[in-house]
């Protein structure tokens, strides 16, 4: 047994657990951990320390029996951040993830204090970031940076400093609307305006700005549709057309976005028929997916838990998973006003447009659970076979 390195040791201990030998799997995680520790291999470490710690909690239910593995994963991922922003290049999506799994277990932990001071932390470094990359002219990158910075401002409730960077977010979106425009990407303009009007319900609420703002998104996703249709792309055609009917939801048109909704289920039932003839599964549930939304768009509950069974049989994918409950959120806020749900929204959204479908869906699932969801929630488990 001594000879083996760390991954050996890891390999061992999830052979073990598969087998169900419990006890002597975790004794080789913890063997494999302070292995990686001792060979610099930092990274590897944290994830099975934290790996170790959920495992405890989880057979224990004891806080107390997990801190140790979970505090020492925290403080090799704060090693990890002080290390990647020190680089000349530092890739964002990599300090995400070790910023995300340090707060992640001060939440499990319940431990205020450090969440508190982290989470600024981390907002802080995003933000100096986000300067960085502006000075630069990269606004692309810039967003990027000043988007987590706003998401970890808000996890700790710091209203100026989330508005502070919600009024830099605007000017910035503000610039790429403004030049995709100008290159006739209709598009991509509805894309900023869309994410425009998120920032600016930050700082004014679900108001008449922010509808205006959302009105603008709708228009130009029509628009888009209009030039995808000229060109015989019916695929971006319903693709637009779904996103402007929930823009002009959210804008408070309701009667447009059901026209918009109805002339869009009518494509979709075409074009799924036409891809399952061609057996092209994968295109076929994008299609339904895009169909269940539409429905649920217009308040058709029913004839939309139809279409997403059909999802369900053709391709089961954890994305139209997300989707769907965004579309349910999204016309449950447009239809009273609430702002507690538009905020789920956009972190809901955050976390899909980057490709985080697991974390997405768990915060679709709690936002779900709110007052007035609770039927959408329970007909969307029972479409996927989950009953209650």
């Amino acid at each position: 047994m001594g000879l083996e390195g760390p991954e050996e040791l890891e390999q061992l201990a999830f052979k073990r657990l598969n087998e169900g030998r419990i006890k002597d799997g975790l004794k080789l995680v913890l063997r494999a951990a302070k292995g990686y520790e001792e060979e610099g291999k930092t990274e590897d470490a944290a994830r099975l320390y934290k790996y170790l710690g959920y495992v405890l909690l989880k057979k224990t239910k004891a806080i107390e029996k997990a801190r140790p593995s979970l505090l020492k994963s925290a403080y090799l991922y704060i090693d990890l951040i002080e290390e990647e922003i020190s680089r000349a290049e530092v890739d964002l999506d990599i300090l995400d993830e070790y910023c995300s799994n340090v707060l992640e277990i001060f939440m499990t932990l319940n431990d205020e204090k450090n969440l508190m001071k982290y989470a600024e932390e981390f907002a802080a470094i995003y933000e100096d970031l986000g300067n960085s990359y502006q000075d630069n002219d990269d606004i692309p990158m810039a967003i990027r940076a000043y988007e987590a910075a706003y998401r970890y401002y808000r996890t700790i409730n710091d209203v100026e400093s989330y508005r502070r960077l919600a009024e830099t977010l605007i000017t910035l979106y503000g610039q790429i609307a403004e030049s995709r425009l100008e290159k006739g990407d209709a598009r991509g303009a509805a894309e900023a305006f869309y994410r425009l009007a998120g920032f600016i319900r930050a700082i004014f609420g679900y108001d008449i700005h922010f509808i205006e703002m959302m009105d603008t998104a709708a228009k130009n996703f029509e628009k888009a549709s209009k030039i995808a249709y000229s060109h015989g792309d019916l695929d971006r055609t319903t693709s637009c057309l779904v996103k402007a009917q929930y823009a002009y939801l959210l804008a408070k048109n309701f009667s447009r976005a059901k026209l918009i909704g109805l002339n869009t289920a009518r494509m979709l039932y075409q074009i799924v028929s036409s891809y399952r003839g061609k057996g092209d599964d994968e295109m076929a549930a994008e299609k339904l997916t895009e169909l269940t939304e539409a429905l649920i768009g217009m308040g058709k509950l029913n004839e939309a838990m139809e279409a997403y069974k059909s999802v369900l049989e053709t391709k089961s994918d954890l994305r139209f998973r997300v989707r769907v409950r965004i579309a349910a959120l999204k016309h449950f806020a447009a239809s009273t006003g609430s702002e507690e749900v538009l905020a789920d929204i956009e972190t809901v959204e955050y976390y899909f447009n980057k490709k985080a479908y697991l974390r997405a869906l768990e915060l679709a699932e709690n936002a779900m659970m709110r007052e007035g969801l609770k039927d959408a929630a329970n007909r969307i488990h029972e479409a996927e076979g989950i009953y209650h």
